[in-house]
């Protein structure tokens, strides 16, 4: 089954430590709006207490001017005096106004200064949303009859300036705290996840088939898991691979072994047979030169044809069996390789090799299996390169590690040549599955690079084997 990938809705790639801030400062905004609306409720029911007891104490202030004017009546005395009760209150957009029980027009007003508007308009919507009717009522009774009511309330712009005064200064608290705290999550990822570097180097490593990489131990148990999957996974791929390496490398050698018999067995009996068959033809062209001379020609096209046959035979037998490497050694076998290219096509294409370093002390099977890569290379230049030159190059070397560690000793080959190119489906085969085979059972890696009209690159660096390391060292 397969399974979906895990949307990133939309974001794409981010960084986790810039993920959690703004999932921290999204939060944030969340509990701040929540505490604004909180806010707005508590300072609505605060305005409506306040403006209750202001109405109670100007109504109280109102029922005793009443009582005072009923008993003394003074020439400058008038009813109701707002400004004598109202005094102690002068509050922004306060507003208190009598209203006559008998007479709705009889009116008289006391105002304090409001406050300019400076909140923003979405706050300014948002309060009135939560902000019930905003006056106070409040009856004055004299003689157990109403005479009127006094009537508390305050302008909506002054309570919104006052609300947003008030919600800037918790603004500005949460802002700071809030860059403080995503500062602070920040650095804290930051350091958290420095192992994830460890990790993704693993991993490059294993990608460069470098199965020998392990990863430390980490303090967080999240990590210690993935080292715990990641070293078993690194120790899996060693097993198989050295397992498949040997594999194949008996492989090789049964193939070898092979090509050994069959080739002892073609030189004993099938050119035993074709010098036989050679003789006679002679014998017979003897014969015939002076019984029969008519069949001269046919005892010349037999001699011709078991020649032929002959040196097909002879380039088969070189292919199948290789020079003698313990006595000629390498770099002798490449160079009569090369040699008996350059004899077959007699100048086209022009075979060369170069070869630096001593490559002539290296294990016998380790030799053979590099010489049989040179070999199979060379043969794939000639017969489907169409080249005008093709150049061998042999060179051992020493490489430091890229992670600072000892140097390591190895064998690098490369084959190049002008040809056309091969098309990007021949290259799985024309014996670059033997030779990527054979690299890989040497712990090696190969690369091939065809360009259109500019010829082929082949490239192998194979470490040298233990022993021969230890003579270098």
């Amino acid at each position: 089954m397969m399974r979906r990938p895990i949307s990133t809705f939309g974001f794409g790639v981010v960084d986790l430590k810039l993920r959690l801030a703004l999932r921290v400062v999204a939060l944030a905004a969340i509990c701040f709006f929540l505490a604004a609306i909180c806010m707005l409720i508590a300072d609505d029911r605060f305005q409506r207490s306040q403006m209750e007891a202001i109405a109670e104490v100007v109504g109280k202030g109102l029922e005793l001017q009443l009582e005072q004017f009923s008993w003394v009546r003074l020439e400058n005395t008038r009813f109701p005096d707002l400004e004598l009760v109202a005094s102690p209150f002068l509050l922004p957009g306060l507003c208190i106004e009598y209203r006559a029980a008998a007479d709705a027009t009889s009116q008289r007003f006391f105002c304090s200064g409001t406050r300019s508007a400076h909140a923003p308009k979405v706050f300014a919507t948002l309060y009135r949303w939560f902000r019930r009717d905003s006056e106070v009522v409040r009856p004055i009774t004299f003689g157990k009859r109403v005479r009127g009511f006094a009537v508390v309330s305050v302008d909506t712009t002054s309570l919104i300036e006052q609300s947003w005064n008030d919600m800037g200064r918790l603004l500005a608290v949460i802002a700071v705290t809030l860059t403080a705290l995503c500062g602070l999550i920040y650095v804290a990822v930051e350091r958290l996840l420095r192992p994830t570097r460890i990790i993704v180097s693993g991993l490059e490593a294993l990608s460069a088939s470098d199965f020998s990489t392990r990863l430390p131990k980490f303090d967080l148990a999240e990590l210690s898991s993935i080292r715990t999957v990641f070293n078993s996974l690194a120790e899996t791929l060693e097993r198989t691979v050295a397992e498949r390496n040997a594999l194949t490398q008996r492989l090789i050698a049964v193939q070898d072994e092979e090509r050994l018999v069959l080739s002892r067995e073609l030189h004993d009996e099938f050119a035993q047979s074709l010098t036989a068959i050679g003789a006679m033809a002679a014998s017979v062209a003897h014969t015939a030169k002076s019984e029969l001379p008519a069949l001269l020609p046919e005892c010349r096209g037999i001699s011709r044809a078991t020649a032929q046959m002959m040196d097909t035979l002879r380039g088969a037998l070189v292919r199948l069996r290789p020079p003698d490497i313990a006595e000629l050694g390498l770099t002798a076998s490449l160079q009569s390789l090369v040699a008996d290219w350059n004899s077959r096509t007699r100048g086209t294409p022009i075979y060369e090799i170069n070869v630096a370093g001593s490559i002539d002390d290296l294990p016998i099977a380790f030799g053979t299996n590099l010489y049989r890569i040179v070999q199979e290379a060379v043969t794939n230049a000639a017969k489907h390169a169409n080249a005008q030159h093709v150049v061998v190059r042999v060179q051992s070397h020493d490489r430091t590690a890229a992670d600072g560690g000892p140097k390591r000793s190895e064998v690098e080959l490369l084959v190049e040549d002008d040809g056309i190119g091969f098309a990007s489906s021949a290259k799985s085969g024309m014996g670059l599955v033997g030779m990527r085979e054979r690299v890989a059972a040497l712990d090696g890696r190969m690369s091939f690079e065809t360009r259109d009209s500019k010829g082929t690159r082949l490239r192998a660096v194979v470490p040298l084997p233990s022993a021969k390391r230890e003579a270098v060292a």
